[in-house]
């Protein structure tokens, strides 16, 4: 029996609707772009926005070099590195707007919630489960992610979480998953699902864990060939409790 289920953050229970790539595509990333223009040319150090597009671009590049290894890379990382990228030197002062300038935008992009998601975790708790998250962050720190969850009001609902930047673990290495299952009072994996829209990540974690695994497909529907296939499948939320066999 299922005692406990994890949801992934990112196009599992929120989207830009953008897809896969919309933290580096989306309105998040746009924002980003302006403010670091607005920062820097208010400093007195004007830079083309071709230039931070492109200083952004390898930023991320470095992003997915560190996921993979399984190292942090968030926006303390990443200023430094994208004003090398850049060529600019600023003040103290001006670098800590330019690391604001990441949550600013993490609170301030149009975000959509999964359809049904809010029901969907009501059932599961109305059925004696306990409710985790798992999220690998980027460049949108982990209190403003929790923060968008409590304005979308499900916040509330979750027994724990386990955001990478806090646990300093991605998935699927297995001591993310450890902490949640941890935190949510589960002993024996089996006992527990993740839900996620990623093979590479979500499902192979969660099978290598030995827990249930539900690759999510409503935002994304992630290729064959970028991991193993999960369990179920679902293109809805409220399909999940059936499929968990929870009632």
């Amino acid at each position: 029996m299922i005692q406990a289920v994890t949801f992934d953050f990112w196009e599992t229970l929120v989207s830009e609707g953008a897809g896969i790539d919309a933290e580096e595509d989306g309105t998040m990333r746009t924002r980003q772009l302006l403010r670091w223009s607005e920062i820097l040319e208010a400093a007195g150090t004007p830079v083309g926005r071709d230039a931070i597009d492109a200083a952004f671009d390898r930023n991320w590049e470095v992003f997915h070099e560190s996921w993979r290894r399984n190292v942090q890379h968030g926006p303390a990382e990443a200023t430094p590195l994208i004003c090398e990228f850049l060529g600019v030197d600023p003040s103290p002062e001006v670098r800590a707007a330019l690391l604001g300038s990441f949550d600013e935008a993490g609170r301030e992009a149009p975000l959509r919630l999964a359809p049904g998601v809010e029901d969907c975790i009501r059932r599961l708790k109305e059925g004696g489960v306990r409710i985790g998250i798992f999220c690998d962050v980027g460049m949108t720190a982990s209190p403003t992610l929790r923060e968008r969850l409590d304005m979308f009001g499900v916040l509330r609902h979750f027994d724990h979480w386990s955001f990478s930047d806090e646990v300093g673990c991605f998935k699927p290495w297995p001591a993310v998953f450890e902490h949640a299952l941890f935190g949510l009072g589960v002993d024996d994996p089996a006992m527990a699902a993740h839900v996620g829209d990623s093979r590479r990540t979500d499902v192979a974690g969660a099978q290598a864990m030995g827990m249930t695994a539900v690759r999510y497909t409503y935002f994304v529907d992630a290729p064959a060939d970028t991991g193993p296939e999960a369990h179920h499948v679902l293109d809805d939320h409220a399909k999940l409790a059936a499929a968990l066999d929870i009632s």
